[in-house]
C-alpha cells in the first residue's frame, strides 16, 4: 500500500473512550488464531459493556471503519475478516494408497501432494453449512478434512443450485448417507434461511441428505451466557464466546465422523508422498 492511498490521519486521534473502545476490540482479534468480522468484534465489545443497543452498532461501524482507513494505532484496512459466499472446499483424493501410487505419472512431471480421501472409510459424507459467512476463518480453524459451504444470510438461487449439484455428486461419489451439519443464529430468520434452503436444495437434488441443526440453540445460548441480540429477538452465533463456539462445532463433527479415520488417511498420505519425494531426488541425482 503506497502512502498517498492512505487517509489523513485523525488530526487530534480520536478520544478517550473512542480509543478504549479500540484497544480494547485489537485485543479480541487478537486472543485467536483466525480471522473475525465486524460484527463478531462488536459482539465482544457488547459483553464488556462498551456497547449497549442496535444503534449503537452503527457507531462501532463508522469507528472502525475510520481506524482501519487512517492506520490509528495497528489498524488497518486487512484486520477484519472480509464476507464472502464462496465454498471451502476441504477435501479430495485417492481412495487409498495403492491408487495414488497407481497415478504417480512415470515422468513425475508434477511433484503436487497427494491426499487420501478418508470419507470412501467413514460411515457417512459429512459437511459444514453455516449461516454467518464472515466466521469462515473460525469454522476453518476448528475443522479439517471437510467441506465448508457458508450462507450469508439467504443464498441466491444459483447458489443452492450449485449446493444441491454438489450434494448428487457426492451421492454418486461415495454411496453412502449423507449428513450436512448445519449451524446459524437463534432466531426466526435464522431457522427460516435453514428450512427455505432445505426445501430447496431437496427439490432440485435427486439425492437423499439429513440436514442436522447444531447450533445455535435456546440451550446452547443459555449454557454459554450468550447475550441476547441487540437487533432482533433471539441470539446469534457471532455472539459466542471462541471457547463456546470450539466446543460446539467440534462435538458435532464428533458425532458423524470418525477422527482416527482422518488420522488414517493422512499417515497414508505422508506415506505416498514420502514415496513421491524419494523419486523425484533419485531422478534429480541421474539427471
Amino acid at each position: 500500500m503506497i502512502e498517498s492511498q492512505r487517509r489523513e490521519p485523525w488530526l487530534n486521534g480520536p478520544r478517550k473512550r473512542q480509543q478504549d473502545i479500540l484497544n480494547a476490540a485489537m485485543e479480541a482479534i487478537e486472543s485467536v488464531p483466525y480471522s473475525v468480522s465486524l460484527r463478531w468484534v462488536f459482539y465482544r465489545l457488547y459483553q464488556k459493556g462498551f456497547y449497549k443497543t442496535k444503534k449503537d452498532y452503527e457507531n462501532w461501524c463508522s469507528l472502525s471503519s475510520r481506524a482501519r482507513h487512517t492506520y490509528w494505532n495497528g489498524w488497518n484496512p486487512a484486520i477484519l475478516a472480509d464476507d464472502t459466499r464462496r465454498p471451502i472446499v476441504r477435501i479430495g483424493g485417492y481412495e487409498n494408497k495403492e491408487k495414488a501410487s497407481e497415478n504417480i505419472p512415470e515422468e513425475l512431471r508434477s511433484a503436487a501432494y497427494l491426499s487420501i480421501d478418508h470419507f470412501y472409510k467413514q460411515k457417512n459424507y459429512v459437511e459444514i453449512w453455516f449461516e454467518a459467512r464472515a466466521m469462515i476463518g473460525q469454522f476453518r480453524h476448528y475443522t479439517a478434512a471437510i467441506d465448508l459451504v457458508p450462507m450469508g444470510g439467504q443464498p441466491s438461487i444459483p447458489y443452492k443450485w450449485k449446493i444441491a449439484e454438489n450434494i448428487e455428486d457426492k451421492s454418486l461419489k461415495y454411496g453412502k448417507p449423507i449428513i450436512v451439519l448445519y449451524f446459524g443464529d437463534e432466531d426466526l430468520s435464522g431457522h427460516l434461511i435453514k428450512d427455505t434452503i432445505e426445501l430447496d436444495v431437496s427439490t432440485w437434488c435427486d439425492s437423499d441428505f439429513k440436514i442436522v441443526w447444531c447450533g445455535l440453540t435456546e440451550e446452547q445460548a443459555e449454557k454459554h451466557e450468550v447475550p441476547e441480540s441487540v437487533e432482533k429477538k433471539g441470539f446469534q452465533w457471532e455472539a459466542l464466546s471462541d471457547q463456546a463456539a470450539r466446543e460446539i462445532i467440534q462435538e458435532s463433527v464428533g458425532k458423524y465422523l470418525d477422527y482416527d479415520l482422518i488420522y488414517e488417511a493422512d499417515q497414508e498420505a505422508e506415506e505416498i508422498n514420502k514415496e513421491l519425494s524419494e523419486k523425484i531426488e533419485k531422478i534429480i541425482e541421474e539427471l
